[in-house]
């Protein structure tokens, strides 16, 4: 693994460190400039796509990870075979319902209606984000705009911008125009993905589909891809933790984003106990995106850097755990090992837990609330024999009592995000 060397933030005074994490502060970096915040109620509209629950689940769990301690809920209403008319005249139905505070919108892979790029196709496809705009506005919905992702097809050649993804290219400009028409958020995660796409293509003279699922419906390794792509354009902090100790004078020289208490320095190593303010992730179903893409550091920069410690080999174990290894000359570097503590130990167990837990919980709002009765059908005859508006109304009733069913599984998703110590050791692996 390449070890990366972020720059260090320089503590401005003990005092004021000190103050900031008995407060619980995160740095300005870590949120101001996110997209989401503290108390947003998120809906996440789109096509089939987004109804599979993939991409919209990850940016979930990132999220939730990276600020354990935010009130913010996400509500998925992605509809397979949708386009942007559908999503802008089942805007009250759908995204209002949730009186949502932020929004995403990610239409165009089925606007295009899958051959040359045409006006005939273009101008709906505006005129449906721009109804969308419209009714965001009214409702002060901050909204970030999304393009689609390219087709992964099966054609061989070094670049995948052919066929269709020119139209798709020429859709995610159109996305941009809205985007800016109505000061909202530009995501861009055709290029990105494209990006990702070629690079692979160029590594041989066979391309194999490195997203998985199909060439319109990524699997996990493309979907989270997406995702990843998603949350850099909507300003995704990558920071974890980050602690800096000085092993020769048994200090911590600096702590960001989570708390060291009981530091011990001895001559095989170190050991303290801390407390991380929030968590890594990276769905492990789609880690063969990997090879192709360094999403996983990009996103998770959890740093820890020991200097004066003898040269040599060292163990890291967390709870007992061991969890890494690097040398000397490494940590004193400083070392991320967000790859290493995402596969075993206590870190990666609490990340999987918060997943499930997600996972869980939109599967319940998809199958027993948006399929379940939102989009379930009634046959005529049924409205014959029993009034239209009493049936509309026992909908009604029976979608309100399963969204409290949601609420209460949100709460289990906040359970697993609370943070516990952890007790580190950092010992000669000889």
């Amino acid at each position: 693994m390449t070890i990366r060397t972020k720059p260090m933030m320089k503590t401005i005074s003990a005092n004021c460190a000190a103050l900031a994490l008995a407060l619980g502060l995160q740095t300005s970096t870590q949120a101001d400039d996110f997209f989401f915040r503290d108390g947003d109620r998120v809906v996440m509209i789109g096509d089939s796509i987004t109804e599979q629950h993939l991409y919209s689940n990850y940016v979930e769990m990132w999220t939730v990870t990276r600020f354990p301690n935010w009130k913010i809920t996400f509500r998925n209403v992605g509809i397979g075979g949708d386009r942007s008319p559908g999503g802008n005249s089942r805007f009250t139905r759908d995204v209002l319902l949730h009186k949502p505070t932020a929004m995403t919108v990610d239409f165009g892979m089925n606007d295009g209606s899958y051959r040359e790029f045409s006006e005939q196709t273009f101008k709906p496809y505006m005129d449906g984000l721009q109804g969308m705009a419209d009714q965001a506005k009214g409702a002060n919905i901050r909204t970030a705009w999304v393009t689609p992702q390219p087709l992964d097809n099966d054609e061989q050649g070094p670049t995948a911008l052919t066929g269709y993804n020119q139209t798709l290219e020429k859709f995610s400009d159109g996305v941009k125009t809205i985007s800016e028409k109505n000061n909202g958020t530009f995501v861009d995660q055709f290029h990105p993905y494209l990006s990702v796409l070629n690079s692979a293509r160029s590594k041989g003279t066979k391309y194999d589909r490195i997203t998985a699922g199909d060439a319109v419906h990524p699997g996990p390794p493309g979907q989270a891809l997406m995702a990843a792509s998603i949350l850099k354009g909507l300003k995704f902090p990558s920071l974890v933790a980050s602690v800096n100790i000085d092993a020769k004078q048994n200090k911590v020289t600096s702590q960001e984003n989570c708390t060291v208490e009981g530091l011990e320095a001895t001559a095989q190593g170190v050991r303290f106990r801390k407390l991380d303010k929030a968590l890594p992730f990276f769905p492990e179903d789609a880690s063969s995106i990997l090879p192709w893409t360094p999403i996983l550091d990009d996103l998770n920069d959890y740093r820890i850097q020991v200097a004066g410690l003898a040269p040599g080999k060292y163990k890291i174990r967390i709870d007992g755990v061991e969890v890494a290894e690097r040398s000397a000359e490494a940590l004193a570097a400083g070392v991320d090992i967000a790859p290493e503590i995402l596969k075993s130990g206590p870190i990666a167990d609490q990340s999987k837990k918060v997943k499930e837990a997600v996972e869980k919980k939109n599967r319940y709002h998809h199958d027993q609330i948006f399929r379940g009765i939102v989009l379930s059908g009634v046959p005529e005859w049924v409205y014959a024999a029993v009034p239209r508006e009493q049936l509309e109304e026992k909908k009604k009733t029976l979608i309100e009592e399963r969204l409290k069913k949601v609420s209460e599984l949100d709460a289990e998703v906040a359970s697993t995000l609370k943070m516990e110590p952890h007790q580190f050791e950092i010992t000669k692996a000889d």
